[in-house]
């Protein structure tokens, strides 16, 4: 399974994700002159906000069609996964990330590349799916996909660590954690609600389906999920739980 992104899909069902980063943009506290790169930047809105700070800010995501939706918001943006960073060594004084890290394969290899470009002394600050993110999105998914012979499709698509596992996996690779955090939020979905997000946030799970399928998976999907996650007035909220933290090198 391949996750994809349209960045037209991506804009109009979940602009909640940089809308929400006032919190981890807050634990960054980006200075002017500050060279700060943006992992997983995306479509470059929420990097957009951070160059507002006076920093130089560089985006990289593994997303080429993200990539040029952030190039066209005049963001200096390169194509590249995590784990291999088209950058020099000791090249920035922080690395900032939000609501990117959970979908990094190789989060050791990732963490050696952060390590590497940051100079003595810099910081790392991200945000990201924490130990039970979607939890209930997660069963109601696999119990319809098992339905339809597809049980595995949903494994491994994210990685939601405990704080302190992630906080050990950062030691290991000489970070010194200052802070980090697990935060439940409830997360109200746009007019589009859970169809609108199983369609973003998996569709490569839903595109790696038989295209028969794909449309009543979404369906059967969001109807199992609605005594849970849908309240009286039809509004969806995600049972979103991020995992913040900052560390140093």
């Amino acid at each position: 399974m391949a996750q994809t992104w349209d960045p037209d899909a991506y804009a109009q069902n979940a602009g909640f994700v940089h809308g929400l980063a006032g919190g981890v943009v807050e634990w960054l506290a980006p200075q002017a002159g500050e060279r700060i790169l943006d992992l997983g930047c995306g479509d470059g809105q929420l990097t957009e906000r951070l160059a507002h700070s006076g920093a130089i800010i560089t985006g990289v995501d593994a997303d080429p069609r993200m990539v040029k939706a952030a190039k066209s918001r005049g963001i200096g943006a390169h194509h590249a996964m995590a784990e291999r960073l088209p950058l020099d060594d000791a090249s920035f004084d922080a690395v900032f990330s939000n609501a990117a890290l959970h979908w990094v394969r190789d989060q050791d290899a990732m963490m050696a590349e952060v390590r590497r470009v940051l100079r003595r002394g810099g910081r790392f600050v991200a945000e990201m799916g924490g130990h039970g993110n979607i939890a209930a999105i997660r069963v109601g998914l696999m119990a319809v996909l098992a339905r339809y012979g597809h049980a595995d499709a949903e494994n491994g698509v994210n990685y939601y660590a405990t704080p302190e596992a992630y906080s050990a996996r950062l030691e290991r690779h000489g970070f010194n954690v200052k802070r980090i955090s697990l935060i439940p939020r409830p997360t109200p979905l746009p007019e589009s609600g859970m169809e609108g997000w199983l369609r973003t946030f998996r569709s490569g799970v839903i595109e790696g389906l038989p295209a028969e399928l794909r449309d009543e998976v979404v369906r059967e999907t969001a109807e199992l999920l609605a005594p849970a996650l849908r309240d009286e007035t039809g509004a969806w909220i995600a049972d979103y739980v991020r995992l913040r933290f900052i560390a140093r090198v």
